[in-house]
């Protein structure tokens, strides 16, 4: 039996399955009810349907009523950050057609243990290449959430080495065959940057004709005499600026002011 011979909705349960366990390192039963409305039989019919198909079964643990992916695990198919992300948020995404990006590698032997780390609230211990300084050093850190800017996943995480909230990518971890991991002393500090709001007010370049401008407000959607309002975290500023070229000098756009909001 292979995935072809395997009935469309079925099939969809068994890769979701294969999913979870190559990103988030385990899956069980409840995953695939939630997520499919399914009930618990046919849940276990699609659990012996997946240990059937995969050549690297993950291991179950009586305790946790879960299986965890081995450390050989290898995917039955592969996924893109866009997906790995809607996944590891719990989040659906019904993907269109889209240009091709720019392909940004992801490692699940990576991706699993931090995953664990977050849900289970641990710190956990990385080597981390920084594109500032160039410097590959261990350093432990909180993971507090995954998100994605359209383009790549970051894992949010407060830095216990720069006592401050950073983005990683986690490309640039180094793979480890045992992450160490410890009990957190204390709850992360207030992620302010996250639950603040602010208003990005952004407009056509200045060093654009009317005419060009007139063309640019159209393509962008403005209102007639107005601005455009773009509302979001503060924490995502950079990734707004960055993906709106809004700091490129042959940019179309540019901002013209960032406006706190109440919480």
């Amino acid at each position: 039996m292979g995935l072809e011979s395997l009935k469309h909705a079925q099939r969809e349960r068994i890769l979701f399955l294969d999913q979870c366990l190559t990103w988030k390192g385990q899956a069980n039963r409840r995953d695939l009810i939630l997520r499919f409305d399914i009930s618990t039989a046919q849940a276990a019919v699609d659990f012996r349907t997946y240990l059937s198909l995969t050549e690297t079964p993950p291991v179950y643990d009586a305790a946790e009523k879960t299986y965890f992916s081995s450390g050989d695990h290898r995917a039955l198919s592969s996924v893109g950050p866009e997906q790995v992300f809607h996944l590891l948020s719990e989040e659906t995404s019904d993907l269109g057609a889209s240009i091709p990006l720019p392909s940004r590698s992801l490692d699940p032997a990576i991706i699993a243990p931090l995953h664990r780390a977050l849900k289970n609230e641990r710190d956990i211990q990385i080597t981390y290449t920084s594109m500032n300084s160039g410097l590959s050093e261990p350093q432990w850190i909180t993971p507090v959430r995954f998100h994605f800017d359209g383009e790549a996943m970051h894992l949010r995480a407060w830095s216990h080495k720069h006592e401050t909230y950073r983005d990683y990518l986690p490309i640039r971890i180094s793979k480890q065959n045992d992450f160490a991991t410890r009990d957190r002393s204390s709850p992360p500090p207030f992620d302010s940057d996250w639950y603040s709001h602010v208003r990005l007010w952004i407009r056509p370049r200045s060093a654009l004709t009317d005419a060009q401008a007139r063309v640019v407000r159209l393509e962008y959607g403005f209102q007639e005499g107005t601005n455009m309002a773009i509302e979001t975290r503060k924490a995502l500023v950079f990734y707004v600026k960055r993906r709106w070229r809004l700091e490129d000098d042959k940019g179309r756009l540019e901002l013209e002011k960032v406006e706190d909001l109440e919480a």
